[in-house]
Parts: C-alpha cells; structure tokens; sequence
C-alpha cells in the first residue's frame, strides 16, 4: 500500500495489479498521465503562499465593520510554483474540441475558427461597456445591425430579437411574442402542444410561459404524427413549438401542413432553430409557416459553448409577430447614426412590444463571432456547412447500423445526427456502457439516453468540421466498443480503464453530491 505524503494524500495505483503486466508506481503516476490531488490536499491552510507583511498581534481598525474578517480565509497554502504546476496539471486533464471531436448530438461542438477569436478580441469589441455613449460604439452597432440582416435573410423571416443569451432564452422570448399577439386580439388560449421530437426544453418553456402543455406523438418514422397534431387543434391551443429538425435527426417532411393547420385553427408556430446547422444555406424556416424561431449563434455559426455559455440565442419573428419583439433593440435614428431604443422611444416605435428580455443588446462576443464566420464562409459556404453535415452524420449511420442499433435507419437519410439504441448489445449491457468504453478510445462520449422516445439512445453529431479519416477513426473504435458490448466483454461495464477516474456511481453522485471537501481525521486526531 502507498504511504501518504505530508499533506495526508494517497496516489491511486490506476489499474497496475488488475491483471496488466504494467508495474505499479510510487506516485500514482503512469507517465504523462498524472494523478492530481485536490487543491486542499496538497498543502494545509496553516501556511500561506502569499507574505503580506501584516503584524499579526497589531490592532486593525474594523473599516468594513461587522463584515470585517473574524477567521482566517482557510485557503491552502501553495508556492507560486506549486499553483501554477497544479492548475496546469488539471488542465492537461480536460478532453477539448482541439484534441479531438465532441461527438455530442444536439450540441454541436464543432471546431471554432481563430480568426473569429481574433475579431472578438479586437479592442473596439471586447473592451467596450454597454453603458458608455453610443457615439462611441457605433462600429458595435453595425456588426448587430449586420448580422440581424443575415439572420432574417437565411431564414425568411421580418425581424430578428438579439436580446436573448441562448436557446432557451431565445425559446422563451418567442413564446412571449407569441402570447402577447394573442392578447393582442383578445384571444385567451392555455395550450401549446409540443411533439414527442422536440427538444426537452420546449414543453419547459412553455409551461414556464404560464401555457398548459400537451404532448403530441411521435410516427414509428420517428417524426410528429400530423393526425394527432390535426385533432387535437382547437381554439384551446396557442400554438405548437417544435423541433426542425427534431431530436431524432430527422427533418420534419410535414413541417408546411403543420404550420398550415396551426394557423388555420388560430394559432402561431415556433420552430426550436438550435439544429438549424443542418439546414442553414438550403431551407428557409419563414417560407415553411414558421411564426418565431430561435438560432443559437454558438451552435451553427461556430462559437465556443458547453459548461453554461457563453451562449446566444436571438429570435427570428414573421411579419405577424414582428410588432411584439421586445426591447432594446438598435435603430438609425434621421443622421443615419445607430441608436440603441429603450422603452420611452419604444412606446412610439414599437408600441406593442411584450417588454424587456435582458438589460442590454445581447452578447457582443457571440455577435462577432457569428458574423465573422457567416463572413468568412458566404452564402455558398454556409451552404456546404449544412451539406457536409448532414453527409458525416448519414456516413456514421450506414457505417454503424449492422453492429449498433439504428432505430430510424428506414426513416430516410438523417440530418446532422444519426440516432442509435443498445437493443441489439448482449443481456445486460447498457448504452452507458458504450459510452464509459468509448472513454477509453480517447474519445468524449456521445449524447446518451435522449431524446426519450428511443429507449437507450445514443445520439452522435459529428458536425461538419470532421474529416473523413477522423471519422474513421471515431467509426473504428465506436465499432470495436459495440462488438465488445454484443459479445459480452465483462470488462467493459468497469470501463473506463484509463481514464484519470473510473467509473463514478452516478445515482449516488447525483443524490447525494459532496459539495464541499473536509479534512480527513488522522490517527493523532
């Protein structure tokens, strides 16, 4: 057994001992693969890191009086040295896109260019205040005013709403619109239907919003069964969000008589656009009857999210809606300068407008991230981005449907993600399975258990900015773990094997999570 070091801390020996030839180490260690300890456990709270040249016994008067500090910070400490290496240490430990592909369906973390990095941290853009005078951030303005007129023009649509940080943001902004239009003509309906395809956040937003919320199934293709959608219309309902295209990485064919039999019960459409990558360059949303659609900028137009932002999800509106968009929103004023409307000019401007969404004019580093890479690519290559994805999805589908389960593989050609389940794996064997082994591989896992209308579902996008021989790669070893999984290779339910950490129990994480780390007794205690 390894002896702990000064700090308490023992190394794990990994998986030296477990019937591998490779020796054990002192350290922990294998190689480059370093074992990290927390932060707490490499030095105690007595020392500190940092010399302050305080007199310990002198009188300090109490500025900040009852919040001044009455016990020592209790931060461990660290050298400068020690910290750095630490921090440097965890993060050689993080999977990211510039290591390798995040076959995450529904999320497409794909590459993010360094040119639209480069243009975001342009001083003009990153170190401005949405307080100072908007003479002063004119050029701000224009990449906003800009890229709103990209948005409206790839989708068909009258008016965009740049306000709303992220897709459910955007999701809710729409819903909004949507009520108040009703309102508007005095038409009070309590139900927005969302199909079983649709995005989880959907039916959430909606109930949100104050709507009672119904589902509508889903055909054995895998798409909205438009009979059920059609017979549950009323004047009851307000609407139907829906997914295009949806959860199953299909498009919805449909899409036109949906919205044209919402309308004609006296409802409005919203299209959850946070796929639109799949389709950007070839279908327009507005010319299919959508009424509001939200775009998340940091999915289709290539800029960094995950972990919580920073994310950005404006709103396209129809004609119909356009009245009700909320505020701010940017306008030239007669001398053609930009000109950011908050709610006095809008009552003139915008009198029917639903009210505010957020403080300010959206996220700028979205906004130029966004038109950089619509810039950059044009009209023909945003085209491509939805071809190319939509022909890496469909190759991992036919090259995996004989050895993983593809449920809707009779549905037609999926869009940017193919959708698999662990019905065909031997008895016991799970999709988390799969994942945990794939973890192994060097690769982070797909999207698994959604959507839930496939039981076991493992949803891979592997975006467009995946080679082909990276695709094979990634098909080779999604392969190798599924024939492992339908032969019964008992080592697969311990994997991952290599991984800084094995397999964690995740109920008991998820319901009795360790939130804070405490010292661990020792025998002298």
């Amino acid at each position: 057994m390894n002896a702990p070091n000064a700090s308490g801390w023992k190394p794990e020996m990994g998986d030296a001992g477990e019937g591998s030839s490779r020796p054990a180490t002192a350290s922990g260690n294998r190689a480059l693969q370093l074992e990290e300890p927390l932060i707490f456990e490499l030095a105690n709270s007595a020392n500190c890191g940092v010399d302050f040249g305080e007199d310990a016994d002198a009188e300090v008067a109490p500025e900040l009086a009852k919040f001044a500090r009455s016990e020592p910070l209790d931060l461990p400490g660290l050298t400068e040295p020690e910290t750095v290496r630490h921090y440097t240490r965890l993060s050689r430990q993080n999977y990211a896109i510039d290591l390798g592909p995040f076959p995450l369906g529904s999320c497409t973390m794909k590459h993010n260019p360094r040119l639209n990095e480069k243009v975001a941290r342009m001083p003009g853009f990153a170190d401005i205040h949405p307080l100072q005078p908007m003479d002063t951030v004119q050029g701000a303005f224009e990449v906003i005013e800009q890229l709103s007129d990209w948005l409206c023009k790839l989708t068909g649509m009258h008016a965009v709403a740049m306000t709303p940080k992220a897709g459910a943001h955007g999701e809710l902004c729409g819903i909004l619109a949507i009520r108040a239009a009703l309102e508007a003509r005095g038409d009070a309906r309590e139900v927005i239907l969302c199909p079983e395809s649709a995005h989880g956040t959907n039916p959430a937003t909606a109930a949100f919003a104050g709507y009672r919320v119904e589902d509508i199934p889903a055909t054995k293709e895998g798409r909205v069964d438009l009979d059920a959608l059609q017979n549950r219309l009323g004047p009851d309902v307000a609407g139907v969000m829906i997914t295009n295209p949806n959860t199953c990485g299909l498009f919805e064919r449909d899409m036109k008589a949906i919205s044209d039999a919402v309308h004609a019960a006296g409802g409005l459409v919203y299209c959850d656009g946070a796929n639109f990558n799949a389709i950007v360059g070839k279908v327009r949303p507005g010319d299919l009857g959508v009424d509001a659609m939200h775009i998340n900028l940091h999915k289709t137009f290539s800029t960094p999210h995950g972990g919580g932002g920073p994310g950005s999800g404006p709103v396209v509106l129809s004609e119909a809606l356009a009245p009700f968009a909320p505020i701010p929103f940017v306008r030239r004023d007669e001398q053609g300068r930009m000109r950011l409307v908050e709610e006095r000019a809008a009552k003139d401007l915008l009198p029917q407008s639903f009210g505010r969404m957020a403080a300010f004019q959206g996220q700028m580093g979205m906004f130029t991230r966004a038109l950089t890479y619509i810039l950059s690519h044009g009209a023909d290559g945003l085209r491509q981005v939805a071809e190319d994805s939509v022909l890496n999805a469909n190759y991992m589908l036919r090259s995996l449907e004989d050895v993983l389960d593809a449920p809707f593989a009779e549905s037609g050609p999926c869009m940017h993600e193919a959708l698999f389940s662990d019905d065909n794996l031997a008895e016991g064997f799970t999709t988390l399975d799969i994942a945990k082994g794939l973890i192994d591989e060097g690769y982070h896992p797909m999207t698994v258990y959604f959507p839930l209308v496939v039981h076991g579902a493992m949803l891979v996008e592997p975006t467009e900015t995946e080679s082909k021989q990276g695709l094979d790669q990634l098909i080779a070893s999604l392969r190798a773990v599924a024939e492992r999984a339908r032969a019964g290779d008992e080592s697969l339910k311990s994997a991952p094997h290599f991984a800084p950490r094995r397999r964690l129990d995740e109920t008991l994480a998820a319901r009795k999570p360790r939130l804070v780390w405490e010292e661990a007794e020792t025998a002298e205690d």
